[in-house]
């Protein structure tokens, strides 16, 4: 009995890759459920709606960050990502000379108001980690004028998949406006859903590398949550692995020595 649902297990997790590996990469539109709509205030996102009508709630937010390159900031509007944040917000932060923990300070949260403002012409590269692996990303930004450039991260860190890069001029219209500190007025906010598809990759993410590289990106002002899921620990991925192999290789012995 044992045998036969281990069987199975090795066959589904065979079966789900072919099935990401041959999937489409098709970005995803949803519907943000929010509180709030003072355009200086706290926005906090309640829930996502998706085309199908599910609801998802349970998100896994940033709580690590690692910025990889971004312009110097020297006073003005100089440098690149800084976090920012509404004028009259009580949840997020507000730091031109950003680092490792303003940036988890500006993501970690719900607050839709407390978001990375990256500069017109700002180049930054910043890996984001969130507090479990996630299956779907859900992207938000202000202006929608902008693009970024989006790749996965495994558990250790390392850039696996492809490179997506995404205009946000073709986003969905969010519903709701921000005017932050950085600003003097408010901005429409575009959302977009990314599938692990999207990102060439099958199985559940860690993180995620955004960038913006210079003029031609036109400072991409972003907010990212992943959709929470559970993955089976790396041990009982490597037993079903050699157990997967023990069946073929059990499959192959019977077919060349037939009884």
């Amino acid at each position: 009995m044992k045998l036969k649902y281990i069987a199975t297990c090795a066959g589904l997790i065979a079966s789900s890759v072919l099935a990401f590996s041959n999937a489409p990469a098709q970005a995803f539109s949803f519907t943000t459920n929010f509180s709030g709509n003072n355009p200086k205030g706290n926005i906090l996102l309640n829930s996502v709606k998706l085309t199908d009508g599910s609801v998802i709630d349970d998100f896994a937010l940033v709580n690590r960050a690692n910025i990889i390159s971004n312009d110097l900031w020297t006073g003005g509007n100089t440098g690149a990502a800084s976090a920012d944040m509404g004028d009259q917000a009580t949840i997020g932060t507000q730091q031109e000379r950003l680092d490792n923990n303003s940036a988890v300070a500006a993501l970690g949260n719900l607050n839709l108001n407390s978001i990375i403002d990256t500069e017109d012409s700002g180049r930054s590269v910043i890996d984001v980690f969130f507090s479990s692996a996630v299956d779907n990303l859900f992207f938000w930004e202000r202006g929608m004028n902008s693009k970024l450039d989006i790749q996965a991260l495994d558990a250790s860190g390392r850039v696996i998949g492809n490179l997506l890069t995404s205009y946000s001029g073709q986003w969905q219209y969010a519903g709701y406006g921000i005017d932050t500190k950085e600003i003097s007025g408010t901005q429409r906010v575009g959302s977009l859903g990314i599938s692990l598809a999207d990102l060439g990759v099958a199985n559940p993410i860690f993180g995620v590398r955004v960038a913006s590289r210079g003029a031609a990106y036109n400072g991409p002002d972003w907010k990212v949550a992943g959709s929470a899921t559970s993955v089976p620990e790396p041990a009982t991925l490597a037993g079903l692995g050699l157990v997967a192999g023990a069946l073929a290789t059990s499959r192959r012995r019977k077919a060349g020595n037939p009884a």
